[in-house]
Parts: structure tokens; sequence; C-alpha cells
């Protein structure tokens, strides 16, 4: 139901840019991990008319009916886009959707779809891999991600990041960052960078470097950087300025403000900075983002 979050209704101070529905092969009470029942109310026909097709988390793996196959592979061939998270990942897998391409698989089973389907590439390592038309979550925790990524493909980055601050979802992650490593040793887990990650996010202003964070952490430079490539899969700079670039994109949809105003903002001291960063990120200028983006209540 994660994904229920993203996509359903925020209150009047959040456009509602999609229509959410659940469907189901049999529908009725739909017993759930959660522990109780929900009753879902359309059939399999609900996605003749889809333009996302999001398969659940709960879905039971590799064992799904022919009825479902074929709905989903209906639904992609006119031209629905197609998620699968955890388990639904064998969906598109079994279909083909998923030949050639990799996929994002939760590291318990990773070896499980690769041995199943050899032609999909399944990453166990990755919170999400996005092809565009095909999209998986390897953890039921990461479709909040995965659904934010495509309010931010879809609707630019301000709407993404307005919802995900009224869910209180952790800062902006993508898809390449680690899901976690499978606990193959004894030991204390890592402590958790969120604290320091909430600290820098509202310094962004700020020249932080990787000093600064180790010492607002308490820990030394070293450690820290490899706790944020056993936790995140990448370094504290490279964070950084995913989060700049992410701040960035979001003034620039819905302000008026000069590059040079918001270079300051986001800490990244120069317009000339910000546009050979922005550009390298997203492959456009940030004039030209915000031509394609520009919100209209802005």
């Amino acid at each position: 139901m994660k994904n229920a979050t993203v996509f359903g209704n925020h209150g009047p101070e959040i456009p509602q840019q999609y229509d959410f529905r659940l469907c189901t092969e049999h529908p009725g009470p739909i017993p759930t991990t959660l522990g109780t029942d929900i009753v879902v109310a359309d059939d399999l026909s609900a996605l003749s008319d889809a333009d996302t097709v999001l398969i659940a988390g709960w879905c039971p793996g590799p064992d799904f009916s022919a009825a479902l196959g074929s709905a989903v592979r209906a639904a992609y061939d006119r031209g629905a886009r197609i998620v699968g998270v955890f388990g639904g990942v064998y969906v598109p897998a079994a279909l083909g959707l998923l030949d050639g391409r990799r996929a994002a698989a939760h590291w318990e089973c990773t070896d499980d779809l690769a041995r199943r389907y050899p032609r999909v590439n399944a990453d166990g390592s990755v919170l999400y891999i996005d092809h565009g038309d095909v999209a998986t979550a390897g953890a039921s925790a990461t479709a909040v991600d995965l659904c934010l990524n495509q309010v931010r493909r879809q609707h630019g980055a301000a709407l993404a990041m307005r919802i995900g601050r009224q869910l209180s979802a952790a800062p902006p992650r993508e898809g390449c960052q680690r899901q976690g490593p499978a606990p193959t040793a004894l030991g204390p887990a890592p402590d958790s960078l969120a604290p320091l990650l909430d600290w820098a996010i509202a310094n962004l202003d700020r020249p932080l470097t990787l000093r600064d964070m180790a010492n607002r952490s308490g820990l030394s430079a070293r450690t820290l950087n490899r706790h944020f490539l056993e936790q995140l899969g990448i370094s504290p700079g490279r964070w950084l300025l995913d989060q700049r670039i992410a701040w960035t994109r979001a003034l620039l949809e819905e302000t008026d403000l000069p590059v040079e105003t918001i270079a300051t903002r986001v800490g990244l001291s120069s317009a000339v900075n910000l546009r050979r960063r922005f550009r390298n990120a997203l492959s456009t200028t940030p004039a030209a983002y915000r031509h394609s983006f520009r919100s209209p209540a802005a």
C-alpha cells in the first residue's frame, strides 16, 4: 500500500495528478502481510485503461495465474508502464519484458530470479531500476522511492518533493543507492545516517565538506565514507550533489529566482558551477529545464 500513499489524495495544497485504483483477479477480501484483509472491488479489467500497472510487493512471486499474465501483457502492448515491486518483479520477467535488461531484485531472491529467467540481469544491490516502460524495485520499502521517481519524471521534482515531505519520507533516494547489505557477518549494524542526512539537507546552502559531516557525526572521515558506501551505495560527496541538484530542480520549477541566487541557496557557489553540475547530471541547462517543467502556480 506504500504506492497508494504517493499516488493518493494529499489535500488541497498539493495537486492530485493520479487516479489510483486497486484491482485483483478475484474481487473481494484479499489477505495481506499486515495481518488484515483489504477489500478490492475491481477485477483485472481495470488494467484495460491504466497508464501505469503496479504489481504489488506481496504478489506471490513466480506463482501467478495465466489471467494475470495476459492482462499485464495486454496493458503493456497498448503502451502502459509496468512496475514490479519485490515479488511483483517476477511478472514482467516471466513475460519477457526484462529480457536483456537489468532488474532490481530483493537480495534474498536475486539468485532465484536469475535462475528462472537467465536473460534477466537481476541486481540485488540497488533500490530500483527504471527503464521508462518497465520499472522494478527490489524491496517493498523502496516502493515509495520508485513512485516518487515516477512523479518526478512526469510532473517535476517540486511536486515529488512536496509529496515526499508530506509523507515524511526519507531524503530523495536515487535508484543506484544500495538496498542494504545481506547479514553475512556478525557484529553491530552501522549507526543510522538519518540524523546526519537531515542536518545536511537543512544546511545545503553551506559549502559542506566530508570533514564537516564527519565532525557532525562524531566519526572519522574514513569511517563516515565507509558508512555511506555500506548504507547508501554512494559517497558523501555524491549524495550531497544529488540533494543539491534535487533542490535546484524544485526552485527552477516553483520560483522566478535567478540561477545565481539558486546556486547560493543550494550550496553550489556560483551560476557557472551550477550550470556545469546541472548539465552533467541531467544533460540539459537550468533555463531549458525551467522552460519544460515550469509550475503554472509559479
